[in-house]
């Protein structure tokens, strides 16, 4: 009897018990991992869409510049909607671009000067909207796609 028991003691290994034990803790820590991870990867998420919507409102400005100085006259709003391809094409992105208007520095309607751009991506909406202040880089605001 006695040698039974030395050999259960040389025997090494998890019990049920305490594998059961390492699921439930793990479990725990996913619960409570999981909604704050979430919460990083949406904020990920809204910070590419904005960095890629500067990209179109930059690339959007140059190519008004080049429409501008090829013909030496106003760049109208339908002419930068019918640049869309080229613009995406220039800022390297494969979302939607819509809502392109432009304005002169001094702020009345003409073309020189990007004022508003949406671009959409996935579930995401950006609209950048040229700032209101003299010196603003504008702002961008991030919408769920509707």
């Amino acid at each position: 009897m006695f040698e039974k028991i030395r050999k259960m003691k040389n025997k090494k290994g998890f019990t049920l018990v305490e594998l059961i034990v390492v699921l439930v803790i793990m479990a725990i820590l996913a619960a409570l991992l999981v909604p704050a991870l979430t919460g990083y990867i949406d904020r990920a998420r809204k910070e590419a869409i904005v960095a890629e919507t500067r990209s179109c409102v930059m690339a959007a400005q140059t190519i008004a510049a080049e429409k501008y100085g090829a013909n030496a006259a106003d760049v109208a709003n339908d002419a930068m909607m019918a640049a869309v391809d080229d613009i995406k094409k220039l800022a390297e992105v494969d979302g939607a671009i819509s809502n392109i208007t432009m304005k002169k520095a001094d702020g009345s309607d003409y073309a020189g000067k990007v004022s508003t751009l949406s671009y959409t991506k996935g579930a995401w909406t950006c609209t950048y909207t040229e700032g209101v202040t003299t010196g603003s880089n504008g702002a961008y605001d991030v919408k769920p796609k509707t």
